[in-house]
């Protein structure tokens, strides 16, 4: 054990992940009646929770489950409430993000553009390329302009969240910080007379950041990924453990270094993949310039359309807001974990620069995919049918952009994969800091080893239950998480109407 306890930090890593991973190696091989227990165990889980946390609101036709209401009318009371900040901020955000109001010596871990970069590599991922996809095959062209419009409303809502962060974070002894919706739903609701109800909040919404983090930020994000690459890669069509397995050990060797070591890598890769895919959509949407025009009329028109009834107008209002959530997480309260950890002098600024997360992630490369899959009309086209009815978002976007170029699909899988790792990394860490919530500092590893599992787990189970599973965890995170939000709302407005007096008087340390 000694000699063990001297090798590389890595070396160990790779030892662990090894003896840690031969369970899940061993379930990933055997017949295909396992993987059907695997997906009915998920099934069962979903019925559960679906009953648990999934009301519908609305009588008569139509179907409009409770949290998407809750998301919907929030998002909308917060965004006046806050004045509109997410239209008179933006450039301010910018400006933050450039540098220009960087104060030395600030408490935290990361710089505000890790902290950015950390929590769009979360939401700038799959959301974006499958949850897209899945969102116009079942609820039409008309899904896209819902996105948009809660894309919009989210930029206030991530500016509550991150500002509530970081005005509730805690620094501990070791410098690591514990902070996002679980420490201002215990601590914020203690200050109004609320101790128990805040810890039972912290407790459910750590509870389902956790499940959040093993589905929808770790198994949806290899199934959706592997479906995409093993498109181009046929071994991995026979022997999908070995993708799971090859992503486990990426995983693995950047989780284990923290939120330093995940920002960093973050750092990296976002900007990278974003333009990446920004410029595939760009090249065919500017392919098609004549046919844009059309294609917006064609999602405006169909978002306000009654023609398939009530049911059909409420379909794509709840799939345009559901994919959004997925996609942005804007009211999930994930995002505030990694923006807790910013070296900011004001809570509110770095509240400022989370807005620009939703612009970022669902106004602008959700609306570029949308474009690209209802341009090329796969999402109604019949020889796709398969695709949609196993809720294959992935492969459904690369074959929409293998209509227009042979190739493309190749670029997109990389993406993918680029896009699945970075989700995946921070998904982490969200989970990891709920946990650790619950159990303490020491019980940390534990919470690796069982996410670098997941990630194998993830490549031998059918993407259908996991993304239902994935709703319901990320979904549900908004419920304990908004409370916290109406109740603390108060304090952020009052914080803001000081930092913008100050701004207006010139207070703040300006570099060039």
């Amino acid at each position: 054990m000694r000699l063990f306890s001297r090798c590389p930090v890595l070396l160990r890593l790779a030892c662990y992940v090894g003896l840690l991973l031969m369970p899940a190696l061993a379930l990933a091989q055997t017949t295909e009646a396992t993987t059907w227990t695997l997906d009915d165990l998920f099934g069962a889980v979903n019925s559960f929770l679906a009953k648990a946390f999934f009301l519908d609101v609305l009588p008569g036709e139509g179907e409009m489950p409770f949290v998407v209401a809750w998301l919907v009318l929030g998002a909308a009371f917060l965004t006046v409430r806050m004045g509109f900040i997410n239209l008179r901020m933006f450039r301010h955000a910018y400006l933050i993000l450039r540098g220009k109001y960087q104060v030395k010596g600030a408490p935290g871990e990361v710089t505000p553009f890790q902290a950015l970069t950390t929590a769009l590599s979360a939401t700038v991922g799959l959301g974006n390329i499958a949850g897209v996809a899945i969102a116009v095959s079942i609820g039409g062209p008309g899904a896209v302009f819902w996105m948009i419009v809660a894309g919009f409303l989210g930029m206030t809502t991530k500016f509550t969240e991150a500002t509530l962060a970081q005005m509730y974070r805690e620094v501990r002894p070791d410098g690591h910080i514990m902070g996002g919706a679980m420490e201002y739903l215990s601590r914020g609701l203690a200050e109004k007379g609320w101790s128990q109800t805040g810890k039972v909040l912290a407790i459910l919404f750590s509870v389902m950041t956790i499940g959040g983090s093993l589905g929808a930020g770790n198994a949806f994000q290899v199934s959706q990924s592997l479906g995409a690459v093993k498109q181009q890669i046929t071994f991995f069509d026979a022997n999908p453990w070995v993708y799971g397995l090859i992503m486990a050990t990426l995983v693995g060797v950047v989780i284990i270094g923290g939120i330093r070591r995940i920002a960093h890598t973050a750092e990296a890769i976002v900007p990278t993949m974003v333009l990446i895919y920004i410029l595939a959509c760009l090249w065919i949407i500017l392919g098609h310039a004549s046919e844009v025009p059309g294609a917006f009329e064609l999602i405006f028109t169909s978002a306000l359309s009654f023609e398939a009834g009530i049911g059909g107008f409420i379909g794509a209002l709840v799939q345009g807001f559901k994919r959004a959530a997925f996609s942005s997480e804007a009211g999930i309260g994930s995002a505030a974990i990694a923006h807790a950890t910013a070296k900011v002098a004001y809570p509110v600024r770095q509240g400022i620069v989370a807005l620009m997360e939703p612009f970022i992630d669902t106004i602008v490369i959700c609306t570029m995919t949308a474009l690209v899959i209802v341009i090329t009309g796969v999402y109604a086209d019949p020889q796709y049918a398969g695709l949609i009815e196993r809720n294959e978002g992935a492969s459904l976007t690369a074959a929409a952009f293998g209509t227009v170029i042979g190739w493309f699909p190749i670029i997109l899988s990389m993406s993918v994969v680029l896009f699945a790792y970075s989700t995946m990394i921070s998904w982490s860490y969200y989970g990891e800091r709920c946990w650790t919530y619950m159990f303490g500092e020491r019980a940390s590893l534990a919470f690796r080893v069982m996410f670098v599992l997941f990630v194998v787990i993830g490549s031998v189970t059918t993407a259908e239950n996991i993304l239902t599973f994935s709703d319901l965890m990320i979904l549900g995170m908004a419920f304990p998480n908004f409370i916290g939000l109406y109740v603390l709302h108060g304090k952020v407005r009052a914080a803001l109407a000081d930092y913008l007096g100050k701004l207006k008087r010139n207070e703040f340390e300006v570099h060039p």
